[in-house]
């Protein structure tokens, strides 16, 4: 008759922590902000902006610290790509808010303060999840995305090589 199997329960040998491991910069990191929006335009050309802001030491990214601005637009041309080249599940954006962009009504509709900080939040969880994913970090579209100043929609799809 053999023993029961018993699980080892001995703890991992581990190097004691110093100052530099404790509060140094962890090994591989990748921080995204989406904040600090702005409403431009007048009537029907207005529209709202969003400064986004990315921290990485990954070596895949050529620019360590970027900032960018975006519209709604661009996060919805970025899903689109991914989506059509690159073999991950996307997750959703924030809704369009078609009720809010109808005339006569009592609010600013899709521009006020309290559902831009909404959508914010909703662009900012979506990009943390999409640029956190291993394979859309290969993606020339989220490169662009994240550190150019203009998205060029004739880019060529593909990946980056670093």
């Amino acid at each position: 008759m053999s023993q029961p199997a018993v699980a080892d329960t001995r703890r991992l040998n581990s190097k004691p922590q110093d100052l530099t491991d404790a509060y140094g910069p962890p090994s591989n990191f990748l921080e995204i902000d989406v904040y600090d929006p702005q409403t431009l335009g007048v009537g029907r050309t207005r529209y709202t902006v969003y400064k986004v802001r990315m921290r990485t030491n990954l070596p895949i990214f050529k620019l360590k610290d970027s900032c960018v601005t975006r519209r709604y637009s661009d996060f919805e041309w970025l899903k689109t790509e991914l989506e059509r080249d690159s073999k991950i599940v996307v997750p959703p954006l924030p809704g369009k808010a078609l009720k809010r962009q109808l005339p006569f009504r009592g609010d600013e509709g899709i521009f006020e303060d309290s559902f831009i900080e909404e959508r914010r939040v909703g662009l900012e969880q979506f990009i943390n999840r999409i640029a956190g994913h291993p394979l859309a970090q290969n993606e020339r579209c989220l490169h662009m995305f994240l550190q150019e100043a203009t998205i060029d929609r004739n880019y060529i799809p593909g990946k980056v090589r670093h």
